[in-house]
């Protein structure tokens, strides 16, 4: 099982506090408390430093297919998109801080410490492609997981049905529990992607190799 990188678990003890927090201070205190917590964790200096990794998108990308669609999953966690390449970090980071507000007011709406970020794509391999998305499940820790909020980022969101090579994207907002750093399943309808647990192993490697050229670059 793949060790969870100190600056994850530094965040379960500011998730503690942003819970007190909240307790007394209803859904904006919490949503506020949630910001200030998103912007600390941004600044870790445990995390790995952004601007050194090497991987694309679709090395940490988890694919599912249907006959009539391919659906894309990316966690949006900060300690696996600083190891991809400077460029699609920036995009990430950039999509999750244009959406930390809305975030942060679901999060206090449920009293999540820790919500866990997903970029999902739903692609039509077919006409008049029909797509469920509350359907989208994560396994974790032997707990399922359906999405608490989605936050459509495409126009196309709405209708629920693609034509051919049309795609909707959206971030889906879960409960905290799911742990990136170890092994999960993402499931939609009948179809399972359990790739999860091979890319872990590539994000330990790049994780390693990104610290070894920040210290050569002179950056803690």
């Amino acid at each position: 099982m793949t060790r969870i990188p100190a600056g994850s678990a530094s965040l379960l003890g500011m998730g503690a506090i942003v819970i007190g927090l909240c307790a007394g201070t209803g859904i904006w205190g919490c949503a506020r408390a949630q910001e200030d917590r998103a912007l600390a964790a941004a600044q870790d200096p445990t995390l790995p430093p952004a601007g050194f990794g090497t991987l694309r998108q679709e090395d940490v990308s988890l694919r599912l297919q249907t006959p009539s669609l391919q659906v894309q999953v990316v966690p949006l966690d900060e300690a696996v998109i600083r190891l991809l390449a400077t460029d699609t970090y920036t995009s990430l980071h950039r999509l999750a801080e244009s959406k930390r507000a809305e975030i942060a007011t679901v999060a206090g709406r449920y009293g999540i410490r820790e919500p866990t970020v997903f970029l999902v794509s739903f692609f039509a391999l077919a006409p008049q492609a029909r797509y469920s998305p509350d359907d989208l499940t994560i396994t974790s820790q032997n707990r399922l997981f359906r999405p608490l909020q989605i936050l459509p980022l495409s126009p196309l969101w709405g209708g629920q049905q693609l034509n051919q090579r049309e795609t909707a994207t959206a971030l889906y907002v879960y409960e905290d529990g799911i742990r990136v750093f170890d092994p999960f399943v993402v499931e939609y309808l009948a179809v399972r992607n359990t790739s999860w647990e091979q890319i872990l192993r590539e994000l330990e490697r790049e994780r390693s190799s990104v610290l070894a050229r920040a210290a050569a670059a002179g950056k803690p």
